[in-house]
């Protein structure tokens, strides 16, 4: 996987996970490193965490105290190196931090799975309906020179579905009904549905809808994505299944077993109100008559 689809979003969490549980190995405290390194905790609480990159200096340096030998501290060192590495989106000076980590971690995924109650995802909206979603903004209407970098990102991050190298990631999604019905003027919606029946021919994504008439379901809550990771390396380990959740101001990333779980069994509910696939076309046909006439 080349450093222009991940960036150093992947590289940076893996190298910090490994270096936490060297530490934990080790027995050392937060303030036992800190003291040994004469560092501030939070610079060792950034590096365990992934936010910032990784001075392979500074990794010789945690390995030593650790204890790792030497083939690992090489290894470390390597993907140390990887942590500065730059992706497409790092040339948009604007993009707030906690979405520039999901952009690195969408690119670097093998499988998206998406739950969206009100809008048509960013991933397969066409054209029209992201700007006219972008337009609207979330608290302020944006200036045209805002909305067409958020345009030229959005534009950007679909080039995913069709990538050959790295292998363009699966992508499943679930719908709201609501979402269908939700919407701007009828020619922007005639596209974006007529946009939905043409992606759902491709091998790689999956888009169902879970109608009003299914009744409650455990996705109540609210949007998320689900990140599943490829295979890399011994050293570089699988990146953990992660949940995303954005709200207005931020995200959630969860990646403990348990809150995994939950989001699994929530998937579990959604496919279980869902129509199948020849279903879900039968109704965004049927809403795209609707927005026709």
């Amino acid at each position: 996987m080349t450093n222009e689809h991940i960036g150093s979003t992947v590289p940076r969490r893996q190298l910090g996970r490994r270096l936490r549980d060297l530490r934990e190995g080790a027995r050392l405290t937060v303030t036992q490193v800190v003291t040994a390194l004469e560092w501030s905790k939070p610079r060792l609480w950034r590096y365990e965490t992934g936010q910032v990159p990784i001075h392979p200096n500074d990794v010789e340096a945690m390995c030593r105290l650790y204890g790792a030998n030497r083939e690992l501290t090489a290894a470390l060192k390597t993907l140390a190196r990887e942590t500065k590495s730059k992706g497409w989106w790092h040339t948009y000076s604007d993009i707030p931090e906690w979405f520039e980590l999901f952009l690195g971690m969408e690119a670097a995924a093998s499988r998206l799975r998406q739950y969206e109650a009100e809008v048509i995802p960013g991933l397969i909206q066409s054209a029209p309906y992201a700007s006219a979603i972008i337009s609207r903004g979330i608290v302020n209407d944006p200036t045209s020179d805002v909305i067409e970098r958020r345009m030229a990102i959005r534009l950007q991050r679909q080039q995913i579905l069709t990538r050959r190298d790295p292998r363009a990631p699966d992508l499943d999604i679930f719908l709201s009904e609501a979402a269908l019905l939700r919407g701007f003027s009828p020619e922007i919606m005639v596209d974006q549905l007529t946009t939905l029946l043409t992606l759902s021919e491709r091998p790689n994504i999956t888009i169902r809808v879970a109608p009003l008439a299914a009744g409650p379901h455990r996705a109540f809550h609210g949007s998320f994505v689900i990140l599943d990771f490829p295979e890399e390396t011994p050293v570089r380990g699988p990146e953990p299944t992660t949940i995303y959740s954005e709200h207005p101001t931020g995200a959630l990333y969860l990646d403990k077993p348990n809150e995994v779980e939950s989001y699994s069994r929530i998937w579990a509910d959604l496919d279980r109100v869902a129509l199948d696939q020849p279903g879900s076309n039968h109704l965004i046909r049927q809403r795209l008559r609707e927005w026709s006439q």
